[in-house]
């Protein structure tokens, strides 16, 4: 009897022994794979784009952007921050998920690593996402959008400006341009700080041929007659939208403007837009904005100066936005050749078919201004 209790015992003892050491071995496994992996092991290229994060330069302590799409599963994610050396073991991801009853919200986050997979899942559940707004108005220059990311602490305006002249970026985009002036939308945006820029200039990119896909008669690149606008044509079109952006004040002038450029395209007729002027003073030669334009301004011998040269300018001069790129892609072609100022407080043009007639309207809009 008393032998059969002594291996009773004995027996107890081992499976108590076996149920620490399960235990034990449980809580370490735990404490193992929830640990972030040892070094944080970095892609062969810092610099490299991997879908869904961007790689900064190996260090103990640093901050990794990350991207949950929409609709993306948990096993999925998982893996892609595998892949990534954020954590080490996407089953063990997998397992927390199935535990934890919280969905995984879609957007980009900054993980400031390393971070055990309970503490970045957290992160991912509740959606803490490190948001900056910013806004970047229609009318534009990249220089200005550069100043505008750079005060807002999203990318450095140097890099930014680097990204928009990068020749994959513009292949990327079939930009036939030097650079992305006026295919980078106008709008307000949401961006983490210190977001790396050729994303910023990818979501803004985006958005801009969203837009154009959205004018009506469009889908995508194609018009309301199933013809297919080539990079050129695009680029064309992107160019009178930039001058009519910074040239109408009434919604309702733009595609008369638009319409007046074409004609004068058509004829080989000088567009004579005083914008263009503008945007060689203050972008190529870096002087102030001019309040008045004179002659020796419309004289200035530059390819973008379109009093001195026939055609399109060579791109570009600002970020047009819905109304101006509307107008560019469904103008209103009428018989004008012209158009002047009229009420400056209204923001009204005169349109007229002749030059004496635009003389005319010029002279009227000098007397009600000296009677008034």
């Amino acid at each position: 009897m008393i032998r059969v209790l002594k291996m009773i015992g004995l027996c107890m003892g081992c499976l108590i022994g076996m149920g620490v050491l399960f235990s034990g071995a449980a809580v370490g496994g735990f404490m193992y794979f929830n640990a972030p992996p040892e070094g944080l092991s970095m892609p062969d290229d810092p610099g490299r784009e991997v879908p869904g994060e961007i790689n900064h330069p190996a260090k103990a302590n640093y901050t990794r952007f990350f991207e949950v799409y929409a609709g993306e599963s948990a096993m999925a994610v998982g893996r892609r921050l595998k892949d990534a050396g954020i954590i080490r073991s996407h089953y063990f991801w997998y397992i927390l998920s199935r535990l934890d009853k919280g969905y995984i919200k879609a957007g980009t986050y900054r993980l400031d690593l390393p971070a055990s997979q309970m503490a970045i899942r957290s992160i991912l559940v509740t959606g803490q996402q490190f948001l900056t707004r910013v806004t970047i108005p229609e009318g534009v220059t990249l220089k200005k959008m550069a100043k505008i990311l750079e005060a807002a602490e999203i990318c450095d305006a140097d890099t930014f400006l680097a990204v928009t002249e990068d020749p994959e970026m513009l292949a990327a985009y079939q930009i036939p341009g030097e650079t992305m002036e006026g295919f980078l939308y106008p709008d307000t945006y949401f961006f983490p700080r210190d977001y790396p820029a050729p994303l910023v200039v990818k979501a803004m990119a985006d958005t801009f041929l969203r837009r154009i896909a959205a004018l009506p008669g469009m889908s995508g690149t194609t018009d309301l007659y199933g013809k297919t606008l080539s990079p050129e044509e695009l680029y064309q079109k992107v160019i009178i939208a930039s001058i009519v952006e910074r040239e109408y004040r009434v919604d309702a002038e733009a595609p008369l403007m638009a319409g007046v450029f074409y004609n004068r395209l058509d004829i080989g007729m000088a567009l004579q837009s005083c914008a263009t002027v503008e945007y060689v003073i203050t972008e190529i030669q870096g002087r102030p904005h001019p309040e008045v334009l004179y002659t020796r301004d419309t004289e200035i011998k530059d390819p973008y100066n379109t009093y001195m040269r026939t055609g399109l300018p060579p791109g570009p001069i600002s970020a047009p936005g819905a109304v101006a790129l509307n107008a560019a892609f469904n103008p209103i072609r009428k018989e004008y050749l012209y158009f002047r100022l009229i009420d400056g407080n209204a923001g009204r043009h005169y349109f007229s078919r002749t030059l004496d007639d635009h003389i005319r309207a010029g002279a009227l809009y000098v007397k009600g201004r000296s009677s008034s």
